[in-house]
């Protein structure tokens, strides 16, 4: 169990780190650079758009993925632990996808409200879909991996 919880870390961090690499250059960028960043603003139907993917990929999409998965092994036993493993890479990919379109939000300088609900929606995926060792192992229990 220890190797998968290493091995899970280990993709969660590749998947997250370069979002927060973007989130420091636009910073860096938005605030030390002499470029005007306030004439660029998106408006219209854009910003609510981007919080309902943020939505979708932070919240819906991991429940629908795991409800499939659950039926998919109803009649089964048990489950082997590649096609868990496997199960939880694919979540941390849709999950992980959510850092990086409230990066694509603070680029394009949401109106505030949108902007921070994206913002809230990434950093719900990036809490929720840690692979700590206790959801782990509740994720074992609940799919009776062996």
């Amino acid at each position: 169990m220890l190797r998968m919880t290493s091995a899970l870390k280990r993709k969660y961090f590749t998947l997250l780190l370069p979002a927060v690499a973007g989130f420091v250059t636009v910073f860096i960028l938005q605030h030390f650079h002499p470029a005007d960043w306030n004439t660029f603003k998106i408006q219209g139907l854009i910003p609510p758009l981007v919080f309902i993917v943020s939505v979708c990929f932070a919240v819906a999409l991991p429940i629908f993925y795991r409800t499939l998965f659950a039926n998919k092994i109803r009649h089964q036993t048990y489950t082997a632990e590649e096609d868990w493993l496997k199960f939880e890479r694919n979540l941390l990919y849709i999950a992980m996808i959510t850092p990086y379109v409230s990066l694509m939000a603070q680029i394009l300088r949401l109106p505030r409200f949108h902007l921070a609900g994206t913002i809230i929606m990434a950093l719900y995926a990036v809490y929720y879909y840690y692979p700590s060792k206790r959801r782990i192992a509740f994720d074992r229990r609940i799919f009776r991996v062996q």
